[in-house]
């Protein structure tokens, strides 16, 4: 029998033949793993006399210290987990749960189907949810706090919320953007983004604070609406151009990734961007410094929010009520609204 102060995880996964990962899920009982696999690494562990303490206490406290990440996409939509800004938030909240000796398991609001609880807590795949996104409706985060479920949402910290809900100053955020653009000159700017969407109603409502704010009356014709995706904002303002002509001169996409979408259906006309229009996003993802031009946006800090969600599920786990946060954004002017930057 080997020494046990020297017969690791990794020792016992090798003996096992399987991941680290699914040997620490086994030893914490998680229904994830068959049960034959879990019988067998229980089995191994306990010849080799390791951390049956911590497993048994995991056991006792009911506890498989997993954390369900669910990207909470809406119907008929084409965004999905390739999108860039939502790698790095899973990412970001991957490091902030593995420092708390967590793990996460990644999910989707149509594989957990419509009761949460269930599925993820009651069932022991997880300890608690982390949910990305109120998208159009929060009835199943209603529902699963309301079950009493530990439960953090990014989204709109400043909702009127029964959950806890940390995100960015969007209305804020949009504003800044905006008012960038109107004061470079470019006072016909369109908006680009899902008015249905909880986030991205409040970057419209940070759009229209700017109009205001400078006396430039709201045009219907300039709110387009649209998916959060690259395609859909080339589409968009594609059609737009098409049918009314360039009849804008700059551009407030809700998202890096429809402002890049937009920025090339503009490129292929020949437009000067941003002499003609210029475009600002939102999100600031790391392609966002790399395109041609390299794009104006808003930056959110998604490794300080997702720190922030981590504590406040761990909060709540704790028997302690959760609370909402708020985080502060950062205008990054590059040269697709400003043609002094490079």
């Amino acid at each position: 029998m080997q020494n046990n102060s020297r017969f690791t995880l990794s020792d016992l996964a090798k003996l096992a033949g399987v991941s680290t990962s699914t040997a620490s899920r086994a030893l914490r009982g998680n229904p994830i793993i068959k049960q034959q696999t879990r019988e067998r690494i229980q089995a191994l562990a306990l010849e080799h006399n390791f951390s049956l303490n911590a497993a048994a206490s995991r056991l006792r406290t009911q506890r498989t210290h997993v954390i369900a990440v669910i990207l909470n996409l809406t119907e008929h939509t084409e965004q999905s987990i390739n999108d860039p800004f939502l790698l790095k938030v899973v990412g970001d909240l991957n490091q902030a749960l593995n420092e708390r000796n967590y793990e996460l398991l990644l999910s989707n609001s149509f594989m957990a189907k419509d009761d949460w609880t269930q599925y993820f807590i009651k069932s022991s795949r997880a300890d608690g949810l982390i949910v990305v996104g109120q998208a159009k409706s929060d009835t199943k985060m209603i529902a699963a706090a309301e079950a009493g479920a530990p439960i953090v949402v990014w989204g709109d910290p400043h909702a009127s919320a029964k959950y806890t809900v940390v995100g960015s100053e969007n209305r804020l955020g949009a504003k800044q953007a905006t008012e960038h653009l109107i004061k470079l000159g470019h006072t016909r700017p369109v908006f680009l983004g899902d008015l249905e969407h909880a986030e991205m109603g409040e970057r419209y409502k940070g759009y229209c604070d700017a109009l205001a704010a400078h006396n430039i009356p709201l045009d219907d014709s300039l709110v387009m609406s649209t998916d959060l995706t690259y395609q859909a904002g080339y589409d968009c303002i594609n059609q737009s151009v098409k049918t009314n002509g360039l009849n804008f001169d700059g551009i407030f996409a809700c998202s890096d990734m429809v402002a890049l979408g937009a920025m090339k259906a503009l490129k292929e006309r020949y437009v000067n961007i941003p002499v003609d229009v210029a475009i600002i996003g939102f999100d600031d993802i790391p392609m966002a410094e790399m395109s041609h031009p390299a794009l104006s946006s808003i930056k959110q800090n998604t490794k300080l929010a997702a720190e922030i969600m981590v504590t406040e599920l761990l909060r709540q786990l704790n028997g302690e009520p959760g609370q909402s946060h708020a985080v502060g954004i950062e205008l990054k002017i590059r040269h697709s609204s400003d043609p002094t930057r490079t």
